[in-house]
């Protein structure tokens, strides 16, 4: 199983980028998939998940309205469409896979399979 994460790069404050996440030996459809952030000396952080089967998304606080997760089951990917980028949203974007049975959405333990990151940096 591999998870690739990519587009991560540097962009202005009020830019755009789209993270995407392509998935190798698992189908994301019958997966919960998260996207998470951590920044230099800090936690590894939830960021947005998108539920397996119920169209269910979730996000923390600090992203509503300005990032939106979503899959295109049929190229076994999802995104991460980040707008208003804020210099606070600087730090490596990881994706992650759990299986259907994960309920605490942000609790990086339950998820089974991790992507690399991307890195994210966003300039003031």
């Amino acid at each position: 199983v591999q998870l690739q994460a990519s587009g991560g790069g540097l962009v202005q404050a009020g830019g755009s980028l789209r993270l995407s996440c392509a998935a190798s030996g698992l189908t994301f459809s019958t997966y919960t998939v998260g996207w998470f952030r951590q920044a230099p000396g800090k936690e590894r952080e939830f960021v947005s998940a998108s539920g397996w089967s119920s169209g269910r998304t979730s996000y923390v606080d600090t992203v509503k309205d300005r990032f939106t997760i979503s899959r295109d089951n049929a190229k076994n990917t999802v995104y991460l469409q980040m707008i208003s980028l804020k210099p606070e949203d600087t730090a490596v974007y990881y994706c992650a896979a759990g299986r259907p049975g994960l309920t605490n959405w942000g609790f990086t333990g339950g998820y089974d399979y991790w992507g690399q990151g991307t890195q994210v940096t966003v300039s003031s």
